[in-house]
């Protein structure tokens, strides 16, 4: 699913509407923005966002937002027909709320990800939509295998795009789920895309979150990148893979990505290797990184100038796999931002175009610690000094940067990756 951004309205009619839906935003670590209301708005956020808090019914926070919304220029009737039986969906509720003990180590997620299977699939639909790829890479300059890989990885090339009711599904969370603000704001823009005409409410489909069509936007991402390529005059991610791909190009563009680059590409490391150097904050030129002993794993990779900068990335620590990643990785990330995610883009990507996959050994024998492990670990860590950040179980910068300083004084290779013998370290003190 891409990172959220706003597009703003299209209809002068509707101005009123764009400060409804302004501000509303995804952070790259997925973290949801909420929706600050501003003096044109406050009221309206004020009466839809307090319905928890006020205790009311479904019924009347929806006609609170039906006023919200006819204020706003949505057209009652098309209100009407949207909200037609709609319901809070308790599914809904329990994906939101739930947070699991344990996720898959990154070599099961690449295992499926870049299967066989996905390549084979991949490379025929690269072969089928060819025509339509070419006119898309001039239009955006972007890889066509690039795109086909996000259709691969978001809705396994159309075959899967949901089959929640968006509107029900971001009505529930709007009403009584987490970040009420936010999901109003995607509820709101889900009218407008249904008062442009691109679709109706009875096949408006998708995730449980609400995300839609063959690459997974959501609505304030649709708004401002959904784009109707095959001319039929309406923008349609759902049946027409000819303007999901192009959309996601459009998304990727927007993002900075930069065409003829490389996405990044295995490396080996040389003996006695800094492992502190694997750093996302730290960047250095393709020159510099050579300088230090980093090879390309292939020796046919296609690496970029010398003077392109890159972070290493080491995704199950100095015991795994290492690669270079460049700017055009960020901007996968920005649609979805998890190293998995665009290392599996990437790696789909090179498989396409023939790629041999990666070539370094996986730590297979290592286990992954569980959710209220890596919270134990971020509480012990701040116990011993060394500011994690937040005991939240997610392992993000200010935590790798707390795991490092730890490796250090324990004169373990500097990777910043968290592991059982780490933990057990930090029980013993």
């Amino acid at each position: 699913m891409p990172s959220l951004l706003f597009r703003g309205l299209s209809h002068t009619a509707t101005a009123s509407f764009l400060l409804l839906l302004s501000a509303c935003s995804e952070a790259p670590a997925q973290s949801l923005a909420s929706v600050p209301a501003t003096p044109s708005d406050s009221q309206a956020s004020l009466s839809v966002t307090a319905a928890a808090s006020a205790r009311l019914s479904f019924e009347e926070w929806r006609s609170l937002l039906r006023s919200d919304a006819i204020a706003a220029g949505i057209d009652p009737e098309l209100f009407d027909r949207a909200f037609a039986g709609i319901s809070p969906n308790p599914e809904v509720l329990a994906a939101d709320s739930s947070q699991p003990e344990f996720t898959r180590p990154v070599w099961e997620y690449l295992d499926g990800a870049v299967s066989p299977s996905r390549i084979a699939r991949g490379r025929l639909l690269l072969d089928q939509h060819r025509a339509s790829l070419e006119r898309i890479e001039q239009r955006y300059a972007v890889d066509g295998e690039v795109l086909v890989a996000i259709w691969g990885l978001e809705s396994n090339f159309g075959s899967n795009i949901g089959n929640h009711s968006v509107i029900r599904s971001l009505a529930t969370l709007a009403f009584e789920g987490r970040r009420q603000a936010f999901w109003r704001s995607q509820l709101l823009a889900v009218l407008q895309i249904l008062q442009h005409g691109d679709i109706s409410p009875e096949r408006l489909l998708g995730s449980w979150a609400g995300a839609m069509g063959q690459t997974q936007f959501m609505p304030t991402t649709y708004n401002q990148h959904a784009v109707d390529f095959d001319g039929d005059g309406r923008r349609d991610l759902w049946s027409s893979a000819p303007d999901a791909l192009a959309s996601a190009a459009h998304y990727l563009q927007a993002s900075g990505w930069q065409r003829g680059q490389p996405w990044g590409f295995e490396v080996r490391l040389p003996r006695g290797f800094d492992y502190s150097l694997a750093d996302p904050e730290s960047r250095r030129s393709l020159a510099e990184w050579t300088a230090l002993g980093v090879e390309p794993m292939a020796a046919a990779a296609p690496v970029g100038a010398p003077e392109t900068t890159a972070t290493l990335l080491l995704p199950a620590g100095h015991r795994g796999p290492a690669f270079l990643v460049l700017d055009n990785f960020r901007s996968i990330l920005k649609y979805n931002n998890s190293t998995s995610y665009a290392l599996a883009i990437g790696l789909l990507a090179d498989g396409l175009r023939g790629g041999t996959g990666v070539q370094g050994a996986w730590p297979r024998d290592e286990r992954q610690l569980g959710r209220s492990e890596r919270i134990e670990l971020q509480e012990l860590l701040a116990r011993n000094g060394l500011q994690p950040g937040p005991a939240d179980g997610i392992i993000g910068a200010n935590t790798r940067k707390a795991v490092r300083a730890l490796q250090l004084q324990l004169n373990w290779p500097a990777d910043g990756y968290p592991n059982e013998e780490l933990l057990k370290q930090l029980r013993g003190r």
